[in-house]
């Protein structure tokens, strides 16, 4: 499955105005980077993909539509996946998009 293009759009006029942002196709989507960084994906298998502050993991699977993200059939810590009923309106994405920019900024640029 292909990332959703519409997802990506939205993903970009919410952050178009990020310092350091680039984006890159990774784990099948389209993911966007601050300072090297993943913040978010618009995810290949739908929905998005975001990278947070692992101890809020627990936390935030607990809200609705969110899942973890798992590799190789074990879930990773710090990675969340939002199911696309969990980010149809702008304020939810924004929402999860700001956590995904936040967690992305504090980590060490890699550029």
């Amino acid at each position: 499955m292909a990332y959703d293009e519409d997802l990506a759009n939205r993903i970009r006029e919410l952050i178009s105005l990020e310092d350091g942002l680039t984006e890159q196709r990774m784990f099948g989507g389209l993911a966007f980077l601050i300072n090297g960084n993943m913040s978010v994906s618009a995810s290949g298998q739908g929905g998005l993909l975001l990278r947070v502050a692992p101890i809020e993991t627990d936390t935030l699977l607990a809200k609705q539509h969110a899942a973890p993200f798992e590799m190789r059939g074990r879930a990773m810590q710090g990675w969340l996946r939002v199911d696309p009923e969990g980010i149809r309106t702008k304020r939810q994405l924004q929402d999860w998009v700001r956590r995904g920019v936040a967690h992305a900024r504090s980590l060490p640029s890699k550029r």
